[in-house]
């Protein structure tokens, strides 16, 4: 990244001190995420300043954190044809942002703190019109592709290597209390504006495609489509999260 940066600095003169300010002065990735974080969630209520500290210290306290980021970069770089620099979703992508914002708030939960947790929804929800409750959980290596208007609710567990388009919610049914939001398996693709609602669990290697409504259980390797969902085509092979295929086959 200090090589994209340094880079694109030498090629664009007028945006040399932005790649300089948000990449090429840190020390380390962290200490980079923490500051460009804080100068997009900055508030008269808590200032950048404040907010850096409050990321730092979630970093240094969870490695997990960064470990996750790093992948989480990686799967940009890997699944989206239109980042070719690793650069790319960590300055300009908001789903990038949101992501790792959300991650800080889940350490604030996890921490007791809710108050501050919920802070941080808020502002992210304002910023970048993204909505994922400080306690759902997301695993590593996550994608989410444009992201506006993602909503994700307070029990929804998300495993690693997903991907994840505009619009989708991962919500309740609005019946009933306690464990009552969706359970995604690896590497699944969820299409643009598709809806899972309810404590439905989504298979490994699941594509549900754009428009989607998910009210069920989803067996692993599927495709789902439709309002409501109900299974098409046959057996899937590999991940569709890696793949980012959004058509459906002649079967399908």
């Amino acid at each position: 990244m200090r090589a994209e940066a340094a880079a694109a600095a030498s090629g664009e003169p007028i945006l040399a001190s932005y790649f300089h300010n948000t990449i090429l002065r840190h020390k380390s990735l962290e200490h980079a995420i923490a500051d460009q974080l804080a100068a997009v969630l900055d508030h008269n209520a808590l200032t950048a300043t404040s907010l850096q500290e409050v990321i730092a210290t979630a970093m240094e306290s969870d490695p997990a954190i960064s470990r996750s980021m790093h992948a989480d970069i990686c799967a940009w770089y890997d699944r989206d044809p239109a980042c070719d620099q690793y650069l790319t979703p960590f300055l300009y992508f908001k789903g990038f942002h949101a992501l790792q914002s959300h991650r800080i708030a889940h350490w604030l939960w996890s921490q007791g703190r809710f108050t501050l947790a919920l802070y941080f929804q808020s502002r992210v929800s304002e910023q970048f019109s993204v909505d994922i409750h400080p306690a759902a959980k997301f695993g590593s290596g996550i994608m989410v592709d444009h992201a506006t208007g993602l909503v994700v609710g307070e029990t929804c567990v998300v495993g690693d290597n997903v991907s994840i388009l505009h619009s989708v919610t991962l919500g309740g049914s609005g019946r009933g209390s306690g464990d009552r939001h969706p359970k995604i398996g690896h590497g699944v693709m969820i299409g643009a504006g598709a809806k899972v609602l309810g404590p439905v669990r989504v298979g490994a290697d699941v594509k549900i495609a754009a428009g989607s409504l998910v009210l069920h259980d989803v067996p692993d390797h599927t495709t789902v489509a439709g309002v409501p969902a109900r299974q098409v085509g046959g057996r899937i092979e590999g991940a569709p999260a890696f793949s980012m295929d959004q058509t459906l086959g002649p079967d399908e």
